[in-house]
């Protein structure tokens, strides 16, 4: 198996909001960017020399629709199956993000404002449907999908061979991508926990990079430095009461 390069693929400013392009024998997308910029997707794969009818899969990171709004268009343009999480199905299968959106602080709390995160996208049906780890060999390239939950119940993940993590929005750069190389929380989790849980996972992994959806990639020893102050600060809020119960599958 040849090696997997990640090319980021830019849908809204230069990085504020992100789709991948794994490089290997056969190439594939992660994510789907928001409403209406499959056609941009599809001409920035042709940009990169590769023919867009040779994607053999689109991963979608979560069921939020900055990340599969273009989900069943770029399906259309690419005839590439799409795989998501069993956990995440609501949203894909309704075209609607699961609510309320969860702040993890002020830019989320202004952001949950905005319309456009609460509009009806055009829905996408799986067809791989992820429930766990998964290889990526098949589809041609060295890698594999992990699940990494908290964001939403149905987030995942993409790991290359070589040490590369697609993360979604497992971790962001400041300011929704604005403040490149700095990690912060994107604007909303489901379960902060769950996914400082999964960060760490995913740390403990090792890999060389972390590619996000909302900027640069994060330099991993930078990152673990954020996640033990992230980890200090839920402990102090959980204490004082200000964090939401835990349910089975995050919070309520």
């Amino acid at each position: 198996m040849s090696r997997t390069k990640v090319v980021p693929l830019p849908v809204m400013g230069r990085h504020h909001i992100n789709a991948y392009l794994l490089l290997g024998r056969r190439p594939v997308v992660v994510d789907a960017g928001t409403p209406g910029s499959g056609r941009r997707i599809y001409e920035q794969i042709a940009a990169q020399g590769v023919d867009p009818g040779d994607v053999s899969l689109i991963v979608l990171t979560h069921g939020h629709i900055d990340h599969f709004g273009s989900a069943a268009e770029l399906r259309r343009l690419t005839g590439a199956p799409v795989a998501g999480h069993v956990a995440d199905l609501g949203p894909y299968r309704t075209g609607r993000a699961r609510e309320p959106y969860l702040p993890t602080g002020p830019l989320g709390r202004l952001m949950a404002r905005n319309r456009k995160l609460h509009a009806r996208v055009e829905a996408v049906e799986p067809d791989v449907l992820v429930t766990g780890e998964t290889g990526l060999e098949d589809f041609g390239v060295a890698a594999r999908i992990m699940p990494t939950p908290g964001h939403t119940a149905g987030s995942v993940s993409v790991l290359t061979g070589e040490g590369d993590l697609v993360a979604g929005d497992l971790i962001a750069n400041s300011l929704f991508g604005l403040v490149r190389g700095r990690p912060a929380n994107p604007p909303f989790h489901d379960d902060p926990r769950e996914n400082l849980a999964s960060l760490r996972e995913m740390l403990a992994l090792d890999p060389v990079a972390l590619h996000v959806g909302h900027g640069t990639a994060l330099e991993p020893d930078r990152v673990r430095r954020w996640a033990d102050r992230e980890h200090r600060r839920l402990s102090r809020l959980e204490a004082a009461g200000r964090l939401p119960a835990r349910t089975e599958h995050g919070t309520v």
